[in-house]
């Protein structure tokens, strides 16, 4: 089983991994994978909010960014290049999905494990034990608001808002425009807005 990069193996540079994997050397990849996975998996299942499924994507994910190491010409970061085959795998995932089960894109009780979405709407004070309740029934909430959006739009929020990402990066992820990225964060959270109205109103 691997492990996370020890500090002697963060010393050695992303583009030097890069370039020894794009002479085939599976070692520098594997280093690769140790080093980024856990936000790989974090990102994807905060979309499919599903710990198998998000697995399966990452490993996916990796395999085809192996296929295309050679293509990687180094005009970004390795992580924005690979975090744009996250998102297209799992975009596309989730098309597939939509299409083929009747609606029923999410399972209803979803908590997000990597990141509390209400952490950044409700103020971090000693709680008693019926405001956890209600803080509780808020992040189901917002949950439940976020499976709503498209995943074209779920997407730019999570990298937005979670992974503080760049207008930039978010772009390069994704192999679009600023300005389309800037329009789905728009209206995303304009649909969030009215979804959440009430829980805003009442933090």
């Amino acid at each position: 089983m691997q492990t996370e990069a020890t500090p002697a193996q963060a010393d050695v540079s992303e583009l030097d991994l890069v370039r020894r994997c794009q002479a085939g050397d599976t070692e520098a990849f594997d280093e690769l994978v140790t080093r980024y996975r856990t936000r790989v998996f974090g990102m994807i299942y905060n979309m499919v909010h599903s710990e198998q499924d998000a697995w399966d994507l990452a490993q996916d994910s990796f395999l085809k960014a192996w296929k295309s190491i050679k293509r990687f010409r180094g005009r970004s970061s390795f992580y924005t290049w690979i975090y744009r085959i996250v998102m297209n795998v799992t975009i596309d995932w989730l098309r597939k999905k939509q299409i083929k089960g009747a609606g029923t894109e999410f399972d209803d009780a979803i908590q997000l494990r990597q990141v509390d979405p209400a952490s950044k709407t409700v103020p971090k004070t000693e709680a008693l034990p019926y405001e956890t309740i209600e803080r509780g029934e808020i992040r189901v909430r917002i949950d439940k608001a976020i499976a709503q959006l498209s995943s074209e739009q779920r997407a730019v929020i999570l990298m937005k808002e979670i992974e503080d990402m760049q207008y930039h990066e978010i772009a390069e992820a994704l192999g679009c425009s600023i300005g389309t990225v800037m329009s789905r964060l728009f209206y995303a959270r304009k649909k969030l807005q009215t979804l959440l109205r009430d829980v805003y109103e009442n933090i």
